[in-house]
């Protein structure tokens, strides 16, 4: 990953287009790009989504970018990871706005992850804001009547993180990690789920978006080919590892080393995680069989 060299100034509130900003927080690295996109919807009584992470030069900055006379009246998260939603709590502490989500960071994990949790599997890739609690809950489907004549659609699509909400705003939808132009998005088992993943990909994809605006990295002016990028790509996984143990039965581990025979060994855990998250997939879907039982360290095989 290659940060450009004309990427946008952190912390300088810039207009989108009618009725959306974005103000970029410091905190760029391999898994956010240039940093974490915060938007702000509206005009006057204005809604901020991903605050981003807890820190105070950006809270000033997010504050300091509104226009005179603007106050932040309700703050949308996308999900509680560490790069989204820490900074919500003091940025409500500073104005009173009510910080809304789909829920906590456990909400909406399926059955299967919740196994892997008991049986001691922990957390990967990206922070995890355990104690994140939104003060209201927004589902699946839900519309926020936010003012400057702008309603926001709260579309669940898990699969990178149980809880993640994208938000419909007209024809723009705003994808947080789901989807992004630089790279195809994490999906690390327990907390992401790539069969939920590949179903939030198809129910983005049947909608008529003009755009998508990620939480990381640039706009997606054709969002509908960058979804079939992504379930394409993730397709391509799949084959690859399906085609692995036609040849014989292997661990995640040993899958990855035979798969990403290019990558820095530094990476491999992650790409083991990207592996499992697959395997999972195929045995929830009775493609492969798990020895002695699901677990990061057991024996597949073609079912």
């Amino acid at each position: 990953m290659e940060i450009p060299a004309d990427m946008p100034a952190h912390g300088v509130m810039e207009a989108m287009e009618p009725g959306l900003r974005r103000i970029i927080a410091p905190n760029p690295s391999p898994m956010t790009y240039w940093g974490t996109n915060t938007f702000v919807l509206g005009e006057g009584d204005v809604t901020v989504v991903d605050p981003g992470p807890d820190h105070a030069p950006h809270l000033e900055a997010i504050l300091g970018g509104l226009a005179p006379g603007e106050r932040v009246a309700r703050i949308l998260v996308t999900h509680s990871h560490v790069d989204h939603s820490p900074l919500a709590r003091g940025l409500s502490r500073a104005t009173g706005a009510p910080v809304i989500a789909f829920g906590t960071s456990l909400a909406g994990r399926s059955q299967v992850m919740a196994d892997l949790v008991a049986q001691g599997m922990t957390s990967g890739g990206e922070g995890v804001d355990a104690d994140f609690v939104p003060d209201e809950e927004m589902a699946d489907g839900d519309r926020l009547a936010i003012g400057s004549g702008l309603t926001v659609e709260a579309i669940w699509t898990p699969g990178h993180f149980s809880n993640h909400l994208s938000f419909a705003v007209g024809d723009v939808i705003l994808v947080g990690d789901h989807v992004m132009a630089w790279a195809s998005s994490l999906v690390s088992p327990p907390d992401g789920d790539l069969t939920a993943f590949m179903a939030s990909c198809e129910r983005l994809l049947a909608r008529d978006a003009r755009i998508h605006y990620p939480a990381h990295g640039p706009a997606i002016d054709d969002p509908k080919a960058r979804l079939r990028w992504l379930i394409e790509h993730r397709k391509g996984r799949e084959a690859s590892i399906l085609a692995q143990l036609a040849t014989a039965p292997a661990t995640p581990e040993a899958l990855t080393r035979a798969i990403y025979t290019d990558t820095p060994p530094a990476l491999l855990p992650a790409a083991e995680r990207n592996v499992f998250a697959h395997l999972i997939d195929l045995w929830t879907r009775q493609k492969v069989t798990a020895t002695p039982t699901l677990s990061p360290g057991a024996m597949f095989t073609l079912t």
